[in-house]
């Protein structure tokens, strides 16, 4: 697996953002990419943390703070449990999915704006939001790392 470099920009607060977090999404799915459904399942520490769970968690917490608290959408747009029957590609096109509308709200609404819904928690705005996004992403790409890496060798962003 090559080694893929953040991507250098000299852009606006919200491009630099999305693009990094663009960058950790692309690195999580490459880390999946040729294994099959025993590997992906495989977990090497007693919490079950697997490249398939890291994939389904990421696509929950996008669901959860970009669609549900940030722009107030129904609380059943955040998907569901694992169950046995999901594949590694079912999961990633669900991942995928979830960034394109992500993207209609991300791309879009003010920084500033405060997130509709805050379920009892301190109110948060779309930077947070989008800055949690991107800190979450790249702290479970990283997982994902070192995931691979105890499978089977591969290693590289």
């Amino acid at each position: 697996m090559a080694d893929q470099k953040p991507p250098k920009m000299v852009a606006a607060e919200r491009a630099t953002l999305l693009g990094l977090l663009q960058y950790h999404r692309n690195s999580i799915c490459d880390k999946v990419t040729g294994l099959d459904e025993a590997q992906a399942r495989w977990s090497p520490v007693g919490s079950g943390t697997s490249l398939r769970w890291l994939l389904h968690h990421l696509t929950v917490a996008e669901a959860l703070w970009v669609e549900y608290r940030l722009a107030g959408r129904d609380r059943s747009v955040v998907p569901d449990e694992l169950v046995d029957d999901d594949t590694m590609a079912s999961i990633v096109s669900r991942y995928v999915a979830q960034w394109e509308r992500s993207a209609t709200v991300l791309e879009t609404m003010d920084l500033d704006a405060l997130a509709a819904t805050t379920d009892g928690d301190d109110p948060v705005n779309a930077r947070w939001v989008l800055t949690h996004l991107l800190e979450e992403t790249a702290r479970h790409a990283g997982h994902a790392d070192i995931v691979r890496e105890l499978l089977d060798g591969s290693t590289g962003r």
